[in-house]
């Protein structure tokens, strides 16, 4: 499968990335490598294979939910870097 200079400077516009000629052709061919082994992968009879989420046997290590008291407004507005009132305050990222 070959992909398009087109199709990575697409790519790049939604990631908000500005890429130069080099880099644009950098990401093209590897892009394409990349789809190329996935066409290769794809070919692969599968069928006696059983789904998996993780080649190997994955746990829980997560300790137990356990209620314990949380930082009270004061605490957590302690180091904020720009507070109004009991608010954070950020910047605006909305244009209207």
């Amino acid at each position: 499968m070959k992909i398009t200079r087109r199709e990575v400077e697409h790519v790049a516009r939604l990631a908000r990335l500005g890429l130069s000629d080099q880099e644009m052709e950098r990401m093209r061919a590897q892009l394409d490598a990349i789809l190329t082994y996935i066409d290769k992968l794809n070919q692969l009879d599968t069928r006696e294979v059983k789904p998996m989420s993780h080649v190997i046997p994955m746990t829980n290590v997560l300790r137990e939910d356990v209620v314990s008291p949380s930082l009270s407004q004061d605490q957590a507005l302690a180091n904020a870097p720009d507070r109004h009132e009991a608010f954070f305050r950020v910047p605006r990222i909305l244009e209207e």
